[in-house]
């Protein structure tokens, strides 16, 4: 298992501190994203034995966190799997190409870095000076699909966080019209593949602290990167300021996700609101015509009363 003493003097807060301290609390960060992960893991059924599982390596700190809990998750795990990290060098200028080859060798794991120039494709067909995330994202999807398949991989790992899969059911409300979020566990398209992510119960802060501790050379994404206008960038900032004012917010948009009311939304594909009727008969699991709220509503208790006066 990858240590977590001795950890970089300013891993958890920017401050000059005492090593002891320093290490306590890289400790206690390092049970926390374990204890997470395998949450998440144990609840969606993400990993089995005799998985192959391929990480997708881009660089960025989600990514090498995922890689390095799973190595170290793997040491402990009731069931054998194997892990292979895979990068996409898409060509973008300045890449450089020698820093996950080193850092991959250097821990001793099989990797994979699979050469496709789909900078030029998306430089090509996207406009000047609108966001190339979608189109780019499509055609890594494909490469690493086909890439999962020549390799035998049985599950694809993103590095996926709590944050990703909030931002991802606000956009698709706001800008898509559509309740529809970022799944922890999924079949492809053409059901051939299962993709998994195992961050899905961890927060990006938790990671910015776990990547400084762990120094990951970590390589920007210098095709989309300062593009600052980008709607995802506007709705991550916004659920950031929530979570500043409001701590655990993203934690209980996280929770709506797995409680859904079919009743209560308005979708006649999941509840049969046309050929509904009264029974007569009351139904003890069902909800109540007025559900006790937090936010300053009244209780049932005082609704009787204030029906009455109305």
């Amino acid at each position: 298992m990858n240590t977590v003493t001795e950890p970089a003097p300013s891993v958890i807060d920017n401050q000059p501190r005492d090593p002891r301290r320093q290490a306590f609390e890289a400790n206690k960060l390092s049970k926390k994203l374990h204890r997470q992960i395998g949450q998440a893991i144990a609840d969606f059924n993400m990993i089995e034995a005799g998985d192959k599982v391929m990480v997708c390596l881009s660089g960025g700190k989600d990514s090498h966190a995922l890689l390095d809990l799973l190595l170290s998750m793997r040491e402990r795990a009731p069931v054998a799997f194997e892990l292979v990290a895979v990068n996409l060098d898409q060509k973008q200028p300045g890449f450089p190409e020698h820093v996950l080859p080193e850092y991959l060798r250097a821990r001793g794991v099989p990797f994979h870095i699979e050469n496709q120039d789909t900078y030029s494709i998306v430089k090509k067909l996207v406009p000047e000076g609108q966001t190339m995330c979608s189109l780019c994202s499509r055609l890594r999807r494909g490469i690493l699909y086909r890439v999962a398949s020549e390799m035998g991989a049985t599950k694809i790992a993103l590095g996926h966080h709590r944050d990703d899969m909030v931002v991802t059911l606000l956009m698709n409300m706001f800008f898509g019209g559509r309740m529809k979020g970022m799944p922890p566990k999924l079949a492809s398209d053409d059901g051939r593949h299962v993709v998994i992510r195992p961050l899905a119960y961890v927060a990006e802060t938790d990671l910015e602290r776990w990547a400084a501790h762990r120094a990951f050379p970590i390589i920007p994404c210098s095709l989309c990167g300062n593009q600052d206008n980008l709607q995802r960038v506007q709705i991550k900032a916004m659920v950031r300021d929530w979570e500043r004012q409001y701590p655990g917010r993203s934690d209980n948009m996280l929770r709506a996700m797995g409680h859904v009311v079919r009743s209560h939304l308005m979708d006649p594909k999941l509840h049969p609101f046309t050929t509904l009727r009264a029974s007569g008969v009351p139904d003890p699991a069902g909800d109540k015509a007025f559900d006790d709220d937090d936010d300053g509503c009244a209780s049932p208790a005082a609704l009787p009363i204030r029906l009455e006066q109305g």
